[in-house]
């Protein structure tokens, strides 16, 4: 089982910037990818950026241009810079990540973070 443990979050005003942090641990084999997501009260939970194992980086395109998604695959760490803070980006960002317990499993299985409170000030 891979666990996750969150930090980072907190208040900022509008304009600034605050850096996510992921760290997983546990037993597995390798982890796919990286990545964080976000869920407003009764939405959908969204991804806000993912990065796999090959450094590839993908990102909603509400954070372009103002997150940065890193990881430090010897600490197994991943990290959200986000800048530029908006008052939307306001919610409870989850860390989650694909892993993988042996080179013969098929797809991949699904950790999550407990989540992180992002507040930001108008």
């Amino acid at each position: 089982q891979v666990q996750l443990v969150e930090s980072g979050g907190g208040l900022v005003q509008a304009g600034g910037s605050l850096r996510l942090s992921c760290a997983a641990s546990g037993t597995f084999f390798s982890i796919v990818a990286m990545g964080w997501y976000r869920q407003a009260p009764g939405n959908k939970r969204e991804l806000v950026a993912r990065i796999a194992s090959d450094g590839s980086t993908n990102y909603v395109d509400s954070v372009k241009g103002r997150f940065t998604i890193s990881r430090d695959n010897a600490k197994n760490t991943a990290y959200l810079q986000m800048n530029s803070l908006k008052p939307e980006d306001t919610v409870v960002y989850y860390c989650n990540v694909q892993w993988k317990d042996s080179r013969w499993r098929l797809g991949y299985l699904d950790s999550w973070g407990q989540g992180t409170q992002v507040t930001v000030s108008s």
